[in-house]
């Protein structure tokens, strides 16, 4: 019979193995003189694989759709947010976001910039034989829920992957057959605001936030903790909605939107993810009550006094999957997890 000594040595070995055979595909997204594509335009990958994508000129993202619905975001999947890369940076750096592959299903992805799809701008993660047919359908798609932004100045910080469109978790009937929209303005000239700040909104009603000047995110969070992720903080596995980062110029005439469908009266809670901006007040709030301890202005305060010191920024990579992988933060950091569930069993 093995000792546990040789047990935990066999398995780490093991681990260092599979992690040594993961490959890892590299995807230019973009590139120069306009052109609109993906290259290569799809992969064949294993479980534990990876796929980064690499942002050149123009402005584009990674979003996952279906093949049903080729240029539409499919809800709780992965979103790069908007990436612009000016035509005059043809040497980087650039931007990248990194997808792990966590089976072998097709994982179906487009950018969504206003036409690209259209214009047969695809991706897909072992599509099979079915990447054509993928393609001939976004080119002949009316319908989808791309956005426009402009591009000339360029971050170099990493960019989630992050759901689009997500809802909470909760769900109800609508109480009108009647929905409303409720614009909020996101950043802009001079001010780190969401404008307004504090709504309230019915079942079925959604909230557009559109982003204006620099480079903002709307994020869930929790009133607990104003500035995390509720994906990082939740108990019973909620993953929350998060926009990524939507990076929009000074002369930008044109704006990015994000539209999420309200479920029930919950509060819902939602921060800035740049770095700072959260500490500095920039949450929102739908449904807040308005008397007690858990108001909006009691929120705000929450946000302010921890300073935002718990809050994401440009500098870290997170995201969520459709049940088709996530994001990797280092393979160093993914082993040593690994190495650390294996000793628990092991001991």
């Amino acid at each position: 019979m093995l000792s546990r000594p040789s047990v935990l040595s066999a398995l780490l070995s093991l681990t260092s193995v599979l992690f040594a055979n993961a490959a890892d595909f590299q995807v230019t997204v973009g590139g120069p003189g306009g052109v609109i594509q993906y290259n290569p335009n799809f992969v064949t990958a294993n479980p534990g694989d990876t796929v980064t994508f690499i942002f050149q000129q123009k402005n584009h993202t990674a979003t996952q759709s279906t093949f049903a619905n080729p240029c539409t975001p499919v809800p709780g999947g992965f979103d790069s947010g908007f990436i612009p890369v000016s035509a005059n940076n043809t040497n980087g750096p650039f931007q990248e976001a990194q997808f792990q592959v966590a089976d072998t299903n097709p994982v179906w992805v487009f950018c969504r910039q206003a036409n690209h799809c259209q214009s047969g701008m695809v991706f897909a993660i072992n599509p099979g034989d079915k990447f054509a047919a993928f393609q001939a359908a976004a080119k002949g798609n009316t319908t989808t829920q791309s956005s426009s932004t402009s591009a000339s100045s360029v971050s170099t910080s990493p960019t989630s992957l992050a759901p689009t469109a997500t809802t909470p978790a909760a769900t109800s009937t609508p109480s009108s057959t009647t929905s409303q929209d409720h614009k909020v303005i996101v950043g802009g000239t001079g001010v780190l605001t969401f404008q307004p700040a504090n709504i309230t909104a019915q079942p079925g009603d959604t909230i557009t936030f559109e982003f204006h000047q620099k480079n903002h995110t709307v994020t869930q969070s929790s009133f607990a903790a104003p500035c995390q992720m509720l994906a990082s903080t939740s108990t019973s596995g909620q993953v929350g909605f998060d926009s990524g980062f939507m990076a929009v110029t000074a002369d930008a005439t044109t704006f990015p939107t994000y539209t999420i469908q309200v479920n029930d009266s919950t509060p819902l809670w939602a921060y800035c993810r740049q770095s700072g901006h959260c500490g500095q007040g920039m949450v929102f709030a739908a449904n807040a009550i308005e008397s007690g301890p858990n108001t909006f202005e009691a929120f705000q305060a929450r946000a302010k006094q921890i300073n935002g010191t718990s809050s994401n920024s440009t500098s870290s990579t997170t995201g969520s999957g459709n049940g088709a992988g996530a994001v990797r933060l280092s393979g160093t950091g993914i082993v040593v997890g690994l190495a650390a569930v294996i000793l628990g069993l092991a001991l």
